[in-house]
């Protein structure tokens, strides 16, 4: 049997301490900084220049360390404070040419459109599909259907596993899944694309629990209910990344 290479982190404890210490800037302006380039579909160049408006003169390559050192930490937190999403899973894998080698960004989302899980493998075969099956139960227990398109790795992965779920294999049914992978596109365009696997990896792990913090803010909804979502997601962000700034 082949080894499959997997790119992904270490887990750490959402209670590990987020540290501040040594920093020229205070903690708001570096979770500000943060949330401006996963939050929205900008360049490390185009924050820096967002940040200067206002008065903050630092590089680009300041802000590409502070979204790899506080990215994920702040992530874990977000994770760990999130509602039990659904038990309607939607499967999917997109090709990502990375130095012209082919990687494959597999993801998992619910049926309200929540991000469950993000994993970069080298392969698109059975082994890796089992990979992302597992890890989805691992975190977020049992489903009630498993909706992919016609690859046959996931049935196969399916078997293998022994689950006893229902698997709908469709492609038409499976567009929430699809269109999921469009705001990593829009990125990659952005960065002139992702320079490694494990870059991949770290960005989408972070992007997706701040998309799905903030997921309730892109429907169409009176504007009352609108703000009323926004600052429930404000709140839980500042938390994220200032509960624990004095360890």
């Amino acid at each position: 049997m082949r080894n499959e290479k997997i790119f992904s982190h270490p887990q750490r404890s959402s209670d590990a301490a987020i540290s501040f210490k040594g920093y020229r800037f205070p903690p708001d302006i570096i979770s500000y900084a943060v949330w401006l380039y996963y939050r929205f579909p900008l360049s490390l160049r185009m924050v820096e220049e967002m940040l200067a408006v206002r008065g903050i003169e630092l590089t680009y390559e300041t802000v590409r360390c502070w979204a790899t050192k506080f990215g994920l930490a702040i992530a874990r937190r977000i994770r760990s404070t999130s509602p039990r999403r659904g038990d309607k899973w939607h499967l999917d894998e997109v090709v990502v040419t990375i130095h012209g080698k082919k990687h494959w960004l597999w993801r998992a989302v619910d049926e309200h459109g929540a991000l469950l899980e993000v994993l970069v493998q080298s392969r698109r075969d059975t082994a890796a599909a089992k990979r992302l099956m597992r890890r989805l139960l691992k975190r977020h227990g049992g489903a009630r259907v498993i909706v992919t398109d016609k690859l046959r790795s996931y049935a196969a992965a399916h078997r293998e596993l022994g689950l006893s779920v229902e698997h709908r294999q469709h492609k038409g049914l499976n567009n929430r899944a699809e269109n999921s992978h469009q705001p990593t596109r829009v990125r990659e365009k952005v960065m002139r694309r992702f320079k490694s696997a494990r870059q991949l990896q770290r960005f989408a792990s972070v992007h997706s629990q701040v998309s799905n913090l903030f997921m309730g803010c892109r429907y169409h909804r009176n504007a009352e209910h609108k703000r009323a979502v926004r600052t429930q997601a404000f709140a839980s962000w500042e938390w994220a990344c200032s509960a624990r700034m004095a360890a």
